[in-house]
């Protein structure tokens, strides 16, 4: 037991002890790392100190050299401004000057005025007394002749004018007929001069009309859209417009064939539109060349007006502007109808004013010299297109003039004016230009048309188009009017009709087509 409380004993002594010499080992290490910062801190301080400082002479130079920069830019914007002031101080002292050497300059030419103004004055009145003396010296003369010739001043001029009216008359006379003997003389070389100057000033190009048009397509998968099943789709279109359509191999085109230009157009623009749209089937066809027949007739109107402002002529009757753009559709001989009136127009401008007749009027009638070759109704083909373009200006209030003009151009009627005459010649230099004018092909057209008209000629017929370069007539009838049968028999009339009053080559195919529709509108 006692060993065991000595041992305690001797323990807790020893960790006394030891904790003793710990802290106090402790202690001197603490006191050495206070040593130690104190003399980090000490260096750091003096570190700071000398940085500071050279910071602080860094800032004060730094702000040194700013003020003196600010102070030289000052200096300068001072200076300048002085310059400134001086030069628009300079520039005044000039204006000064100059403003009174102009006032000095402006009084002397101020009393040079008056000085002259009060000599013309003086002038004046010294012509005015001379004038006053001489009109007093003239009337004491004419009273002394009057004493002298015993006649008055009136008498005196009665007698001389009717002696000087008599040499003139003799005179006039004699003048008169050396110019009618001159112009006897030269007549034929003055018109063959007007008319080599007239055609060299009048300078067009030839327009010579075609009976196909080609009609570009993208690709030949068109072709077959086109055709449509079991050639649907190109007879609809050849039955709405009238035009004979070929699909052949040539590559990405299709040949539209038909001797009426507008029916060409219409039938170009439709395909057009339905090759662009995609929508291709018979009634959509229809439904495209009637919104293209209208088109087409808009734009008649427009080449009318652009026309007749081309031309300078104003105040046309707007059914006649209308001919006038449908010339454009039409040919006489080959050559177009529209080009040939423009040309003929111009022409006759030019020769009038080489006559001294009004070129306007002139123009006016060899513009509208060939109105009569596009009728509106079938009857009007029967009557002359002079006697007919005649008939129409005179309706739609055109001048005698241009009237006789029109009508007397092919010596259908007199010609009681100079105009006439001068359409006459400006018609036949335009169309006798060589290449102006095709005489088969003229023929060739003229054939179709009587094919046609020979089918318009029966009762029921609503639309007649002669195709496959005049070997075919395709006739649409009014079913309403024209059974089954009378179709078969009218079918037979009209191709013995064509074998009696016309000859041609080979054979004519005769076609009639009937067609009943039943339309109904779901709603």
């Amino acid at each position: 037991m006692d060993k065991t409380i000595l041992i305690i004993a001797g323990i807790a002594i020893g960790a006394i002890i030891g904790f003793i010499v710990a802290k106090i080992l402790e202690r001197n290490n603490a006191s050495k790392l206070i040593k130690g910062a104190k003399k980090s801190a000490s260096a750091i301080l003096k570190e700071a100190k000398v940085e500071g400082d050279g910071i602080k002479k860094d800032k004060i130079l730094q702000a040194k050299e700013k003020f003196l920069e600010l102070k030289a830019e000052h200096e300068k914007v001072i200076l300048s401004r002085d310059k400134k002031m001086a030069d628009t101080e300079k520039r005044v002292r000039d204006k000064e000057s100059q403003v009174s050497s102009e006032l000095s300059k402006n009084k002397k030419l101020n009393t040079d005025i008056e000085s002259k103004v009060k000599d013309y004055n003086h002038r004046l009145d010294v012509l005015d007394k001379k004038q006053e003396e001489l009109d007093r010296l003239h009337k004491s003369q004419v009273e002394q002749l009057e004493v002298i010739s015993s006649l008055s001043a009136d008498e005196a001029k009665s007698q001389l004018v009717e002696s000087l009216k008599g040499e003139a008359k003799s005179d006039a006379m004699a003048y008169i007929q050396d110019k009618m003997e001159e112009a006897k003389l030269t007549a034929q070389q003055d018109a063959k001069k007007i008319i080599i100057n007239t055609i060299q000033r009048i300078g067009t190009e030839e327009a010579v009309d075609n009976c196909v048009s080609v009609f570009n397509i993208e690709s030949d998968d068109v072709k077959g859209r086109i055709i449509g099943r079991e050639g649907r789709n190109i007879r609809a279109i050849e039955a709405a417009t009238g035009v004979e359509i070929i699909v052949d191999d040539t590559p990405e085109a299709i040949i539209l064939s038909c001797f009426d230009s507008v029916r060409r157009e219409v039938a170009r623009l439709s395909l057009h539109k339905l090759v662009t749209d995609g929508r291709i089937h018979p009634a959509r066809i229809e439904e495209v060349v009637k919104k293209t027949q209208k088109q087409i007739e808009q734009e008649i109107i427009e080449v009318g007006k652009r026309t007749v402002i081309d031309l300078g002529i104003h105040g046309l009757h707007p059914e006649l502007i209308k001919m006038v753009g449908r010339m454009k559709y039409r040919s006489s001989y080959g050559q177009n109808l529209l080009q040939h009136s423009r040309e003929v127009a111009k022409l006759c401008g030019v020769m009038a004013a080489e006559l001294g007749l009004n070129p306007k009027l002139a123009k006016r009638a060899g513009l509208l010299h060939d109105i009569g070759k596009v009728p509106d109704a079938e009857a009007d083909m029967e009557t002359p297109h002079a006697i007919l373009g005649m008939q129409w200006a005179e309706k739609y209030g055109e001048k005698e003039e241009v009237c006789n003009a029109i009508g007397a151009h092919h010596d259908e009627i007199e010609m009681k004016s100079l105009l006439s005459p001068i359409i006459q010649v400006c018609d036949a230099i335009s169309g006798a230009r060589p290449g102006a004018r095709r005489q088969v092909l003229d023929s060739y057209i003229q054939r179709l048309k009587d094919l046609e008209e020979i089918a318009f000629g029966f009762n029921g017929v609503k639309k007649a188009y002669a195709i496959q370069a005049g070997r075919e007539l395709r006739v649409i009838v009014e079913s309403e009017k024209v059974s089954d049968q009378i179709a078969a028999d009218l079918s037979f009339s009209i191709s013995q009709k064509i074998q009696t009053d016309m000859t041609y080559p080979g054979q004519v195919k005769v076609t009639v087509i009937r067609e009943t529709r039943a339309v109904n509108i779901a709603k």
